[in-house]
């Protein structure tokens, strides 16, 4: 009994060093299942988090674009439409200046627009506001696709809400959110898009999750 005592407490050690997980040093964000497994006889507890889905979408230059064609950057992603007469003008300068402040590390990061009212907002229109904000990042692109099915990636995935309003100015209602995505496709952070303390907290969980989670050195500032 005491032998067998011994060889189970070797096995937790072992199991517990090769099974350490790796550095995280910010939250996984969404409605999470919890998920139970038996491994060698032992319950074990493990949190799943939504993981945003593979979509499609065409973007400013009528190029269709897919998440797979964006994968292995760190995405920061809002959800608007070029007739917001609200919002929209301020989340699209924060972003700009946001893309502006991160360009040492822009070919880690993929910045996403999409369009919540995609029957107007076709390629032409997203390629005309470009211009008009003077936005020249090649890592940013602006996207248009199903509308139904956008307004339902902004809810279950990326933690926004985006739906048809006739009492909002505009027709359409949305969180001014920024949402962080790492590489793997997980949220891992939601800021306020219209407040420019939230988009510098961004830029700095950004810098904290490329630099410690994917070992880009130069990340972070000094």
């Amino acid at each position: 009994m005491k032998l067998l005592s011994i060889f189970f407490f070797i096995f937790l050690f072992f199991y517990s060093c090769t099974n350490k997980p790796k550095l995280q040093v910010l939250p996984y964000i969404g409605n999470y299942d919890v998920m139970y497994d038996t491994v060698d006889g032992v319950e074990v507890v493990d949190t799943v988090y939504p993981k945003i889905p593979f979509f499609t979408y065409l973007n400013q230059d009528s190029i269709k674009v897919t998440s797979k064609s964006m994968r292995g950057k760190v995405w920061i992603a809002d959800f608007f439409f070029t007739s917001c007469p609200t919002i929209c003008p301020k989340m699209t300068n924060q972003m700009k200046r946001l893309a502006l402040k991160t360009k040492d590390i822009s070919t880690e990061i993929q910045f996403i627009s999409f369009s919540i009212n995609p029957k107007y907002d076709q390629p032409h229109r997203l390629n005309k506001y470009m211009k008009l904000y003077g936005i020249t990042a090649s890592n940013w692109v602006f996207l248009t696709g199903n509308e139904a099915k956008t307004h339902a990636l902004g809810v279950d995935y990326f933690q926004v809400f985006a739906n048809k309003d006739i009492a909002s100015e505009g027709g359409y209602a949305h969180s001014p959110a920024f949402v962080l995505v790492d590489k793997s496709g997980y949220v891992r952070g939601v800021y306020v898009g219209t407040e420019t303390n939230q988009v510098d907290q961004l830029e700095k969980d950004l810098r904290k999750l490329l630099k410690y989670e994917y070992n880009v050195e130069h990340a972070e500032k000094n």
